[in-house]
């Protein structure tokens, strides 16, 4: 019988990386501090993840600290307050997946389901997800979205026949770049690049098209059914005006309605003192790297590659960071946000009634 320990202080959480072999995987991510199995073909590094126990390797492992051999949702089964904070406590385990993705061919052009699909079939999830560009060759694209005329007609046709690309919208991307593919996207990811992604934490996913390749199974009536035609492709999130304060540069790159991600950067060696406002935060190291100091705990060191989960109830951590580090900063939608939405309508507007208060 396997004992949980019970940790008194919040401290910042580190995981064992999950690696996923893929046939459109790479060793790119050997760059980010991976320790790649001998020639393996390596698509993913799961960072944190909380999936249900029917998806395979979909639980993260605790790798520091006194938590050390406990799943993410053991942990937040024993300090839910601690971890999330009492007003975003799940029921169903941590609310995103965060990985690196190594494309070293196309992956398959896919879609996850939409709102609509998931209520006609109830055992399916929505996922929304962003990619924040680490690497990519000249050239490199992405394929997010169909073309405006593209039917559901058009589209089933022109994937028996393998003309499919000519309905996709292809984007040139460039390091740095950052784009948002919302539930019902078509999309794939485009050979040479890698990225880091955030998303809602599903793993329902509809292959459309596998350029060629044999041997996987393709989902082409659940994703004709899931698709969102007749729609413009989703524009790309145009970053916010970065900030310059104490050292740091902080540019805000997208925020949806399940998360938000920020780009830091150190210009300088400098300190960075860690306000969670009760709610857990993630970081991905994508460069440099440093040491967080928490009261009644022991210094972690950051370095690329790296994810930590900072709890919610994080107190009094500091971060010292080198010169030229860069970290994506992930947040998860404040609950006074919400409630500040429906409790100040539009002038002249009453407020709606909120359903089961």
């Amino acid at each position: 019988m396997k004992i949980l320990v019970v940790a008194t202080t919040p401290y910042p959480l580190f995981f064992r990386p999950i690696l996923k072999e893929k046939v459109w995987g790479g060793r790119n991510l050997a760059r980010l501090g991976k320790i790649l199995p001998k020639d393996a073909l390596i698509g993913e590094s799961w960072e944190l993840a909380d999936l249900p126990e029917t998806v395979a390797q979909g639980q993260s492992v605790i790798a520091n600290g006194a938590w050390t051999g406990m799943t993410l949702r053991e942990a937040i089964a024993q300090r839910p307050e601690a971890i999330m904070g009492t007003p975003t406590a799940p029921k169903g385990g941590f609310p995103l997946l965060i990985k690196f993705l190594d494309a070293r061919e196309n992956l398959s052009l896919q879609v996850h389901p939409n709102d609509a699909f998931v209520r006609r079939h109830p055992h399916t999830h929505p996922k929304s997800e962003a990619w924040v560009v680490l690497r990519a060759e000249p050239g490199a694209v992405i394929y997010k979205g169909l073309k405006p005329h593209v039917t559901r007609k058009n589209l089933a046709r022109h994937i028996a026949t393998g003309a499919v690309i000519d309905d996709l919208c292809s984007i040139e991307v460039r390091v740095g770049d950052c784009h948002y593919l919302p539930s019902g996207t078509c999309h794939a990811l485009g050979a040479g690049i890698v990225v880091a992604e955030i998303q809602t934490p599903s793993d329902t996913t509809f292959r459309v098209y596998d350029w060629g390749r044999s041997g996987r199974r393709l989902h082409v009536d659940e994703a004709l059914e899931s698709i969102s035609f007749g729609l413009p492709p989703p524009p790309a999130p145009k970053p916010g005006r970065p900030v310059e304060v104490g050292g740091l540069r902080t540019t805000p790159l997208v925020k949806t309605d399940f998360f938000a991600i920020q780009r830091i950067e150190a210009l300088a060696d400098t300190s960075l003192p860690i306000v969670t406002s009760g709610m857990p935060v993630v970081w991905m190291v994508l460069a440099g790297g440093g040491r967080i100091n928490t009261p009644d705990a022991e210094p972690v060191d950051v370095a690329t590659g790296r994810t930590v989960l900072l709890p919610a109830e994080l107190a009094g951590s500091v971060a010292r960071l080198t010169e030229s580090s860069v970290l994506l900063v992930v947040t998860l939608p404040s609950p006074i946000e919400g409630l500040l939405a429906k409790e100040t309508p539009p002038r002249g507007q009453k407020s709606p009634k909120s359903p089961g208060l």
